[in-house]
This record gives structure tokens, C-alpha cells and sequence, in this order.
């Protein structure tokens, strides 16, 4: 993007998290030739959907600590010190006690990232930009005007204006299939606010996330009280009028997330990222498909050799397949809740003694180092990545806040609280007298079926397909494409077509390709066309529209790591974070 006498008009489309980082790139670029406008459905900037109360209620937690979300103007150990002494009462917080290490209340951690953003307003004022911020401006529309060398964005009230460039900040979508048509079916836990419902019968959750956890903790909260006994330990009593209160978690292959321990690297990798010159060095030897077996072993099992030796020994001569079938039959062999407990113990030990657990560690590092370069794999190796590994990892690296761990643990033990692993062809079938069947198959192979008068969907953000995006000139108009890997042997893609895999196209070449969730974009978040020409002129990092090309959702690091690289495009410069 060239500097000239006309000031570049810039948009960001959401004003959360995302964009909170991506405005911090823009006013730290050295331009101070940018008009910026903020697009914000709401009516506060920073907190978006999974700190404010649109994803969050008092009873959430943050699975992040201060020390390890990326720098923004003051830390949270900084901002704590003045907030008003009735907020941290409310959430038990002692300014005198609190440090970096600790994880905040989500609603609370909304508060620290508004402020943020206020300050960074203030910053950019300083420096001479022109911010304008669009509260409570819903866009319905995108739409790219070539002809002029512009991108116009319509709001729900039907009105529009053209900026230079368009920078898609949106966040989380949580579609509704069912929900508001038949009773008791819930999309999404979200907002909280919907299923704080007094539920005296069984309920039905599908999902073992941290989003399964939130819509736990909110029916919970509203169906009993929590108290720790003299032991200790935390304990749950059930309101008398929610007497059959009870949570059936539907989980695939009936596994908990993990639960959050000390992290060595605080910042999960982000130097540790291949570079352009490696993945194109892995690239040129591999017929132009970047190895996911290369990335295996340079992201994962060389820090567990330098790390910990000693596990790295029993892991050495394991291949990705290996390495998951090991770790996932030692899951999968031990109740849930059980193994919650020993990891539970595990992770206290290891905050306390401020010692990572590495293998876990080195889990998360992969995962968010193989998130960038993912566009590069072969059709084959995203499968084996969709069907291996990504089961592990959304496991393993949830690292589930020590309080939730003991929400869990104190539910099951009052008998509330229960896992059902339920196989990849498990059906849920709602009713129309409310609520949904669910229908599985046990160990033995039986068919069981249940009926349950509540039902939440908690499977978490889904990767949106390329027909759910919700700016539909973006695809009437051939500015984006969908998101697809080519087949490094044709007769494999032959063959899963012939099996009736909807996702397999074949090209007038010949050459077979997997469809994968959402837009083609390239390393810099700029969309592509069906001839593989970038835009100069849209950027996307919501992470639901590119989840093909991004398969492993990585937070606040992710919004920095991406906010980076559009900067670096769009000022055609290196930027240091």
C-alpha cells in the first residue's frame, strides 16, 4: 500500500479481540496517513463475543493467564491494581495477591481488553490517526468494487460506504439450525443467558469442550450450589426443585479436555513457526506439498528431544499415527473423570513448581505452528491431520482452568454430571414436541436411544462451509473461492470420490481436490479467486470463514500472529510484533 496525499481508508469489520490487534498494527505502522473505521455489532470494543456477556456469565473463567497473551499498552497485572474495589469483590480478587500467572473471570478479562482498546484509541489519536468507531453496526454485506479500486460494506440499516482496504475482524458465528424452532434445542450455549434455565430432568450436552464446559458450568449454577467442604474440596448440593437435575456429556470418544498446567513458553512457539525459506525448501523436495510428517517431527518431537529426553525416548521411533494411538489408548482406557483427576493433580504440581509438562506443551506448539503453513499440506496429510491428530489436539491443549477441573469433578461425584462416548455416527434427532432423541451405539455394538427434553450443541465453533458465509457478494461476485488441497496421488482422490465423498472435486486437468471449510486465502489473509489472483483490496482473519486453511484455532495468539501479517502486506514491510 503506497502513502499518498489522500489519506487510505481502512475498515475493520469487528471490533473484538481481533480487531483489537490489528488495530495495534495499523497505528504502530509508522502511517499516519490512514482514516480508520471500526465496524462493531455491539456496544464495546475488545471484549467480543467470548469476553462480554454475548459468550460469557459470571460463573466463566479464561483458560489464559496475563503472561501469556501477547503485549498490548499495559499488562493485566498492570490494570488490575485500578480496577473499582466492587468489581473485585465480586469475583474475589485481591489486588495485593493477584499476579500475572493467574487466569480472570471471562467477563472480567472483557473489561481489561476494552480498556486496552480505549487506550489504544487514545494512542492513535496521539499519533495522528483519524479513527472512527460504528458502535452497534451490524454489516450485512461486502461486496468488492474493482471497477474502482474499492471495497463497499453495507450496514443492516441499509446504508454503505467504500474504503480502500477491508479487513474482516468478525469472530465467532454460531448458525442456528434448530434452535427458537424446536423447544429445548439450543445451536450453541451461547449467549448464557439462554440456558440459565431451571432444568429439573436429565440434560443433554453434545461435546466434551470447553464449550460443552461453559453450558455445564451455566446449567449448574442455576440448578444448585456449589460449597467446599472442610477437606477442601469443592462439592455440589442440587436445588430441592431441580431433584432429577442431571448432564449427560455426548462426547465422540468419550474423552475430557486436559486441564491447564505451567507453560514453559508462555507465547506456545510462535518463533518456533516454519519460515518461508523451510517450507519452501520442504515444499520443492515433496512435489510441492509441504510434509505434515516433517512438520511432526521439527515441531513436535525435536523439542521433546531437547526438552525431555526421557519421554522423547519412548516416543522416537513413533510416527504422527504412532505417537496419537499411543497417547489416545491410555485415554481412552481410563474413565474420564478418573484420568481428570490424576491430570488435575498433575497440573497443580506443575504450577506450583512453575515446571511444563512437556509433551503437552509441545502439543500446543505444533499445533499452533502447523496452523499457517496448513495450505501447503496435500489433500491426503489434511485428512490424516482431520482424522489423527486434530482429535488429540483439541483434547489435550483446551487446558481447562483448575476451577472448571473441580466443577467437573464435584458434579460427578454428586452423581449430576456423567459421560457417554457416543462414535463418530451418533444421531441427534429433535422433536417437535421439543427436545432431541439421541442415538448411538454402545461398546457392544447395541443401539441405544434416549430422549432428553433439553439439548445444548457444544461442539464448539464450527468451520464454516464456503455457502455459510454471511457477505454473499464476496461470493456472487467471484472475489473469494472455496478453500480446497490437491490430492498429491490422483487415485486416492479417484478412489474417495468413487466411494461418494462429496468433497472431492476433479478439475478439467485431471487433477483431484479436497474441498476443506471456508475461503482460499493466502499466507498474508488475503482472499483468492478461483484462478488463484489475491486481492489486494480483503483481508479475512475470522477464524470461522477460514478453517480450512487454518484448522487449529489459536486465540489471542492468533490475532496477533495474523494481524502481523496483513500488516506486513499491506505496508509491504516486516513488522516486529
Amino acid at each position: 500500500m503506497k502513502v499518498t496525499s489522500q489519506p487510505t481508508q481502512i475498515a475493520i469489520v469487528g471490533g473484538g479481540p481481533s480487531g483489537l490487534f490489528m488495530y495495534k498494527q495499523l497505528i504502530n505502522c509508522g502511517n499516519t496517513g490512514l482514516h480508520i473505521t471500526i465496524y462493531e455489532k455491539g456496544n464495546c470494543l475488545g471484549c467480543g463475543m467470548p469476553y462480554s456477556h454475548a459468550g460469557a456469565a459470571d460463573e466463566h473463567i479464561t483458560n489464559v493467564s496475563g503472561n501469556e497473551i501477547p503485549e498490548l499498552v499495559t499488562s493485566v497485572e498492570q490494570w488490575i491494581q485500578n480496577v473499582s474495589p466492587d468489581t473485585l469483590n465480586k469475583y474475589r480478587i485481591d489486588p495485593a495477591s493477584f499476579n500475572d500467572y493467574k487466569v480472570l473471570p471471562r467477563l472480567l478479562f472483557g473489561q481489561y481488553l476494552a480498556h486496552q482498546f480505549k487506550l489504544l484509541l487514545d494512542l492513535g489519536k496521539q499519533k495522528g490517526f483519524v479513527t472512527q468507531v460504528l458502535y452497534n453496526s451490524p454489516v450485512a454485506d461486502i461486496a468488492d468494487r474493482a471497477n474502482d479500486v474499492q471495497v463497499e460494506i453495507f450496514k443492516e440499516d441499509g446504508t454503505s460506504a467504500c474504503y480502500d482496504r477491508v479487513i474482516i475482524c468478525s469472530g465467532h458465528l454460531w448458525p442456528k439450525k434448530h434452535e427458537g424452532k424446536v423447544p429445548g434445542y439450543f445451536d450453541s450455549p451461547y449467549p448464557p443467558q439462554k440456558i440459565a434455565l431451571h432444568a429439573n430432568h436429565p440434560v443433554a450436552v453434545r461435546g466434551s469442550s470447553l464449550t460443552a464446559i461453559d453450558a455445564v458450568r451455566t446449567l449448574a449454577r442455576h440448578n444448585g450450589e456449589f460449597s467446599k467442604g472442610e477437606d477442601g474440596i469443592l462439592k455440589f448440593t442440587a436445588n430441592p426443585q431441580s431433584e432429577h437435575f442431571r448432564i449427560v456429556m455426548h462426547s465422540r470418544e468419550g474423552l475430557l479436555p486436559a486441564v491447564r498446567f505451567h507453560l514453559q513458553d508462555t507465547h506456545l512457539g510462535k518463533d518456533t513457526v516454519l519460515s518461508p525459506e523451510e517450507v519452501q525448501a520442504n515444499r520443492d523436495a515433496n512435489d510441492g506439498f509441504l510434509s505434515l510428517d516433517y512438520v511432526f517431527e521439527q515441531n513436535f518431537k525435536a523439542g521433546i528431544r531437547a526438552n525431555d529426553p526421557e519421554f522423547y525416548e519412548k516416543i522416537k521411533d513413533l510416527d504422527m499415527e504412532g505417537f496419537v494411538d499411543q497417547v489416545m489408548g491410555m485415554r481412552e482406557n481410563m474413565d474420564p473423570f478418573e484420568l481428570l483427576k490424576l491430570e488435575y493433580a498433575e497440573a497443580e504440581q506443575s504450577i506450583k513448581r512453575r515446571e511444563s509438562v512437556y509433551w503437552k506443551e509441545m502439543l500446543a506448539i505444533l499445533s499452533f505452528a502447523m496452523n499457517y503453513p496448513a495450505k501447503y499440506f496435500s489433500a491426503e496429510d489434511m485428512l490424516r491431520l482431520q482424522k489423527t491428530l486434530m482429535p488429540l489436539i483439541s483434547v489435550v491443549i483446551a487446558f481447562v482452568p483448575q476451577s472448571s477441573a473441580e466443577t467437573l469433578l464435584a458434579l460427578h461425584q454428586a452423581d449430576r454430571l456423567t459421560m457417554v462416548a457416543v462414535g463418530k455416527e451418533s444421531e441427534v434427532i429433535p422433536l417437535d414436541e421439543g427436545g432431541v432423541l439421541y442415538r448411538y451405539k454402545n461398546e457392544q455394538g447395541e443401539v441405544i436411544e434416549r430422549q432428553y427434553p433439553l439439548f445444548v450443541d457444544c461442539i464448539g465453533q464450527p468451520h464454516l462451509n464456503y455457502d455459510d458465509l454471511p457477505y454473499e457478494s464476496l461470493a456472487q461476485n467471484n472475489t473469494t473461492s472455496r478453500a480446497r488441497l490437491r490430492f498429491k496421488d490422483n487415485g486416492v482422490g479417484k478412489e474417495l470420490k468413487r466411494e461418494g465423498n462429496n468433497n472431492v472435486v476433479k478439475f478439467e486437468n485431471g487433477d483431484y481436490y479436497l474441498t476443506v471449510s471456508g475461503l482460499a486465502i493466502n499466507d498474508h489473509f488475503q482472499v483468492v479467486d478461483e484462478f488463484n489472483a489475491l486481492n489486494e483490496r480483503i483481508y479475512v482473519m475470522a477464524v470461522p470463514f477460514i478453517g480450512g486453511y487454518n484448522p487449529d484455532y489459536s486465540g489471542l495468539d492468533f490475532c496477533e500472529a495474523a494481524s502481523v501479517k496483513i500488516a506486513e502486506r499491506l505496508f509491504n514491510t516486516a513488522v516486529v510484533a
